[in-house]
């Protein structure tokens, strides 16, 4: 993660009923079986989110999820914080992205008809163990390239990205993802998309 100020959901409005289940100890070795699992977990959602499948990536989250991507500022070290204070681009609960998604399937995404072309880069994923046996810890760097139409220049955004990956039943659902972009201002048309 790029922040040197760890994003907190209580940052958050919608945040403030999410997990606060933290990693301890070093990052798992990456042969150990549980950052193995989370390593295909993450590589599997990309590959759903290219497809740009939506409906099958909320089945992958939790019903208390808090997806949220504070607005970055430019501080000097001794601050305290590199996040905008109540200010988010995305801060959403199950409910919210359910909205965005079915938003899709209507005549009204415009900025996403035609479709972009997106690809998901993931990369330095790091897995840690919980004091809750059935939660993972898993920090990842994410560099999404985003085409649109014909004539606009492609955008690239990087982000570090902090999940907190939750066991119920057999499956694996994503229960909270912070995102920290690298820039403070997104070169980007709008972010009708997921990181």
């Amino acid at each position: 993660m790029s922040t040197y100020v760890p994003i907190d959901s209580r940052q958050s409005p919608l945040g403030q009923e999410a997990s606060t289940t933290a990693a301890v100890g070093d990052s798992l070795g990456h042969d150990d079986a549980r950052h193995l699992l989370a390593h295909r977990w993450l590589v599997e959602e990309a590959y759903l989110l290219d497809r740009q499948d939506y409906s099958a990536w909320l089945e992958l989250l939790a019903e208390d999820i808090h997806y949220f991507m504070p607005i970055r500022v430019t501080t000097a070290l001794g601050t305290g914080y590199d996040t905008a204070r109540r200010m988010a681009h995305f801060d959403e609960d199950k409910y919210s992205l359910s909205r965005r998604v079915a938003r899709f399937h209507t005549e009204h995404a415009w900025t996403e008809d035609p479709p972009s072309r997106i690809r998901h880069h993931l990369s330095n994923i790091r897995t840690f163990a919980t004091p809750v046996e059935e939660e993972l810890v898993v920090e990842s760097a994410v560099l999404l390239f985003r085409s649109r139409g014909d004539v606009n220049e492609p955008s690239l955004i990087s982000a570090g990205r902090t999940d907190l990956l939750r066991r119920v039943g057999e499956r694996w659902l994503l229960a909270r993802r912070h995102i920290a972009v690298d820039e403070s201002v997104l070169r980007t048309q709008n972010l009708a998309i997921f990181l």
